[in-house]
């Protein structure tokens, strides 16, 4: 497990697949929010790829988020869109909605960039969020994160385009007692 101050980052469990297919994605809000896909219902049972780890693929690495006092799952993150040769990744999240607000979101980042940085030797991490995704944005920048650009009107989410905020963080650049 990778460990912060307050989250670890562990394997994700065959009985954590409910509880964040329930609180993160049957939400038609919170699921158009998460996805770049439209949302759609999945079936209890199904192998749910956004959920499901597949070992095998090396370009996506999934974790259960839990808090480490209690050892609640408290969420999902990944890195994602790792590309090897140009020693890059994506940094991704969920958090359940009763773990929201509570800094676990800037202590899922840092763990990832340790992970993405310490463990995989990865140069760069970027970001993606929705302009008005401010715990995210809040999140990033408390760990280093720099906005790189906006992506306008590239979202379309529930009716309307967003705007997309584009974050980067180099491994020189990368302090990992700069969290406030």
């Amino acid at each position: 497990m990778l460990k912060g101050n307050t989250v670890g980052l562990r394997a994700r469990h065959e009985d954590d697949i409910p509880v964040l297919r329930t609180e993160l994605f049957d939400d038609v809000v919170n699921g158009s929010r998460a996805d770049g896909r439209p949302w759609r219902p999945v079936t209890p049972g199904t192998k749910d790829p956004r959920l499901v780890v597949d070992d095998t693929e090396e370009g996506r690495v999934p974790f259960s988020v839990v808090d480490l006092a209690s050892g609640t799952l408290v969420g999902m993150a990944n890195l994602w869109g790792i590309d090897t040769h140009n020693r890059s990744a994506h940094i991704g999240l969920g958090l359940l909605p009763a773990a929201r607000g509570k800094g676990y979101g800037t202590d899922v980042v840092a763990v990832l960039c340790h992970y993405g940085f310490v463990v995989r030797g990865l140069h760069r991490l970027q970001i993606e969020t929705l302009a008005d995704n401010t715990a995210m944005l809040r999140s990033a920048e408390r760990n280093g994160f720099v906005r790189e650009g906006v992506l306008r009107s590239s979202s379309w989410v529930l009716g309307e385009f967003l705007d997309e905020v584009l974050l980067g963080l180099l491994a020189k650049d990368w302090k990992p007692a700069a969290r406030s």
